[in-house]
């Protein structure tokens, strides 16, 4: 199995920035509008992804089967549109877990492009964490075993060192949703009324094929905003509330979600799962590979009344026509609705500042026409942060330009805010997350703790800037399990 050498995979990144990426290139930018103009938004019906089945389970586990291989979707109204994808379709299949009951996910690489697949929030052990180098070469396969060891709104997506951007950007994205007894009993909507809604930005040729415009390495900006792969959808719904699972999976752009009415969006979870209570907010920042659980009561509106998911205005994300707006509510019908959204929904537990052992400092930046964490870029053999199983530490990250926000992912833990810019948090972010919005000329401080043992990865979630090269790792305690001990097999597999 052959690997790539970090100066193969910077040639990758050269050869790709600014030009030609496939399946086309800037030439063919101008068209994208063209291609879009022929979406009027709210026309196409909203779906929902396809939720996967299991190939088989015992007593402990659920085994899934996923291939990673080219597909002909239709997106836009016409033609098709070729897409790397899970199991053929995009987004990818949803998987739904119970917590504590463990997972076997076998993907298979059918694409011609080494894979890596990063499970996104889950607490998985190293080797099974999609670690950057950890490839799945084409005509390879890797099963990857993950404890549920909580209930929370996760996803799994590429994550090849140079090239996590243009993977995930050709579709390789798809929903996990753990849940728990506690959760399930809690009186909130659910089944048909609780709905996953995956955001994603995309830009398209005159012949629907995909735009990869990476801006001179600094970040994707699609003209045609999709949820759930359907251009600007309109939803039917009764006039009652509905649980949203929103997920930002688009490679760059952030959102910031309002109604149209003005009505206030219910946040009940976090990345990391349910917060302690809800929290009412006009709007509501989204970053890529945030997650939020929010509750809309559609029961304040009369049937027919037609409310609309908008995206406000954010400093450095480019705007087009219509990428102002999200999605469309269509309220169709009466429902009796018994749901509630208790004043109480889980334990959180808050880490106190007095319990960290230690502070660590982090400056995000672009130098050298590369995107940097304290002047440096992603070196496998460099290890910027060495806590002990247990520690609970304090890590403040700061960006001093106007020029960029960055969304930061710290891999395996969970963490929470302590404040930004020397003030509290949203009242939204006061959860247990793993996507920590820094915005142009912040500094924000969060705690968390770190246990097991193990080398893991952080990283700016704009995926241009993790590709090149805002990426690094901390290792928790020493001798852990190495990230690269489990490593992808040539095919044909053995059964599950």
């Amino acid at each position: 199995m052959k690997r790539i050498s970090r100066r193969e995979a910077m040639k990758i990144v050269a050869l790709a920035g600014g030009s030609i990426l496939l399946p086309v290139g800037l030439q063919y930018r101008g068209y994208a509008q063209i291609a879009n103009g022929t979406v009027a938004p709210f026309t196409l019906p909203f779906r929902t992804p396809t939720v996967l089945n299991p190939v088989r389970k015992d007593s402990t586990t659920d085994y899934y089967q996923i291939r990673m291989q080219k597909a002909q979707v239709q997106i836009l109204p016409g033609r098709t549109t070729e897409v790397w994808a899970y199991n053929g379709i995009f987004p990818g299949p949803i998987i739904k877990q119970r917590a504590n009951r463990k997972s076997i996910v076998r993907f298979i690489n059918n694409l011609d492009e080494n894979t890596s697949v990063h499970l996104h929030g889950m607490a998985s052990l190293p080797q099974y964490d999609g670690y950057a180098l950890d490839f799945i070469p084409p005509g390879y396969y890797k099963d990857y075993v993950y404890p549920n060891s909580f209930a929370a709104n996760l996803w799994y997506h590429d994550h090849g060192l140079a090239q996590t951007a243009q993977n995930v950007y050709m579709g390789l994205a798809g929903m996990y949703i753990v849940q728990d007894d506690e959760e399930l009993a809690l009186p909130l909507p659910k089944d048909n009324y609780d709905i996953p809604v995956m955001i994603q930005d995309r830009q398209f040729a005159s012949d629907n094929s995909l735009i990869f415009d990476n801006q001179g390495q600094t970040s994707v900006m699609g003209d045609t905003i999709l949820v759930n792969g359907v251009a600007w959808p309109r939803m039917e719904v009764a006039n009652r509330k509905y649980r949203f699972r929103v997920l930002n999976a688009s490679s760059s752009r952030a959102y910031r979600l309002a109604l149209s009415t003005g009505d206030a969006l219910t946040v009940i979870g976090t990345d990391a799962g349910l917060m302690s209570a809800p929290v009412n907010t006009q709007d509501l920042r989204l970053v890529s590979g945030e997650r939020y659980d929010i509750i809309i009561d559609f029961s304040r509106y009369p049937v027919g009344t037609q409310v609309e998911l908008q995206n406000l205005p954010l400093p450095n994300n480019t705007s087009f026509a219509n990428t102002d707006k999200i999605m469309r509510f269509d309220v169709v019908r009466s429902q009796t609705d018994n749901s509630v959204v208790p004043s109480t929904l889980r334990n959180v537990e808050f880490i106190p500042e007095s319990a960290a052992v230690r502070t660590r400092d982090f400056l995000f930046e672009l130098r050298n026409q590369m995107w940097m964490i304290n002047g440096n870029g992603w070196d496998a053999n460099r290890i910027d942060a060495n806590p002990q199983p247990g520690d609970v530490e304090i890590w403040t990250f700061r960006n001093e330009s106007s020029g960029a926000f960055h969304p930061v992912h710290l891999h395996l833990i969970k963490s929470q805010i302590l404040d930004r810019n020397g003030q509290a948090p949203f009242p939204y972010e006061r959860g247990n997350k793993d996507v920590f919005y820094l915005g142009e000329n912040e500094t924000i401080r969060l705690i968390g703790r770190f246990t097991p043992s193990g080398k893991f990865m952080y990283h700016c979630h704009n995926m241009v800037h993790e590709d090149r090269d805002m990426m690094s790792q901390f290792e928790i305690g020493q001798n852990g399990i190495n990230p690269m001990s489990a490593l992808a097999r040539p095919l044909p597999p053995p059964p599950l």
